[in-house]
C-alpha cells in the first residue's frame, strides 16, 4: 500500500502520483495524508509544470476504509477520515500548478472528492463517478459533484447513489477526454504534457487566477458537509446504516 510519485522525463515537467491500496483503493486516514503530501511536494517542485494524480488497480478510489471506522469504537477514525480527506481535496485543489486525474473504473466517495478538485479529468471508457455516502451513513463531496454535473442531476445523483458513466460527464464537458483502459494512462500524460509546454511561473499565476474567481469557496462548502457526517455519527444513525454495508447490493465497489 502506497502512494509514489515518478517523473518519468524530468525535462518535460510532468509528475505522476500513483495511489495503490488493494484490492480497491479504499483509504485509511494515513493514504489520504499520503497523497495530500505528495501532491503538495509535486506541486512546489520548481521543475514540475503538471501533475497527473493516477490509480493501480481495477478502480481510481472507493472512498474511505470503511472497515478502519468499524474498527473504531469511538470517533477517532472518523475525525482521521474527515481531515485526512479535506486536507487531500484541498492540496488538489491548491496544487501550485494544474492537476489531471486519469480515473479508470470506479470513481467513488473520495474519489469524487480527488477528481471533482482536478483542473482536468481524462477518464478510460469504463469508469464511473458517484457518491453513495448515504448508503455508507455519511455525507459529503457533494460540493465536488457539483462541480461535475449541474445541479439537480448533482442533487437526483446524491439522493439515489447512482453513478454516472465517463462517456455521460464528457457530454456535460467535466472530463476531458474519454479512452480505452489500456490508453488511460498515456492520454493523462499527453494532456499534462501539453499543459506543461507553459511557463511555469506563468503557469502557476493561471492556477492562483482561476481558484480565485471560483464562485463556490470548495474547502468552506466541503467542511459545511462534513458537519452533518459527525452528526449523524453522534446520533447513533451513521453507525446503524454501515452496520448493513456490503449485506446489500448498493453502495459496494
Amino acid at each position: 500500500m502506497s502512494v509514489s510519485t515518478s517523473v518519468p522525463e524530468p525535462a518535460q515537467g510532468v509528475a505522476i502520483v500513483t495511489v495503490d491500496y488493494p484490492p480497491v483503493n479504499a483509504l485509511p486516514v494515513r493514504g489520504w495524508y499520503a497523497v495530500a503530501d505528495a501532491v503538495r511536494a509535486a506541486g512546489r517542485d520548481p521543475a514540475i509544470r503538471c501533475v497527473v494524480l493516477a490509480a493501480e488497480g481495477r478502480g481510481f478510489n472507493a472512498g474511505v476504509d470503511i472497515k478502519e471506522m468499524r474498527r473504531d469504537s469511538g470517533h477517532a477514525a472518523l475525525i482521521g477520515a474527515n481531515r485526512g480527506c479535506y486536507a487531500a481535496f484541498s492540496a488538489v485543489y491548491e496544487c501550485e500548478v494544474p492537476v489531471v486525474a486519469a480515473v479508470q473504473g470506479f470513481c467513488l466517495g473520495g474519489g469524487i472528492g480527488l477528481v471533482g478538485n482536478a483542473d482536468a479529468i481524462v477518464a478510460s471508457e469504463d469508469a464511473t463517478f458517484g457518491l453513495p455516502e448515504l448508503d455508507r451513513g455519511a455525507l459529503g463531496a457533494a460540493t465536488h459533484l457539483a462541480r461535475l454535473v449541474p445541479q439537480h442531476l448533482m442533487r437526483a445523483l446524491y439522493y439515489t447513489s447512482r453513478t454516472v458513466t465517463a462517456a455521460e460527464l464528457h457530454a456535460h464537458g467535466s472530463v476531458w477526454q474519454v479512452v480505452p483502459r489500456a490508453e488511460l494512462r498515456d492520454g493523462a500524460v499527453e494532456l499534462a504534457r501539453e499543459i506543461a509546454r507553459k511557463d511555469g511561473t506563468l503557469l502557476r499565476f493561471a492556477k492562483a487566477a482561476i481558484n480565485g474567481i471560483d464562485p463556490v469557496d470548495v474547502h468552506r462548502s466541503y467542511r459545511f458537509e462534513q458537519g452533518f457526517t459527525f452528526e449523524a455519527n453522534l446520533s447513533g444513525l451513521a453507525d446503524r446504516i454501515r452496520e448493513d454495508f456490503g449485506t446489500r447490493g448498493e453502495g459496494r465497489a
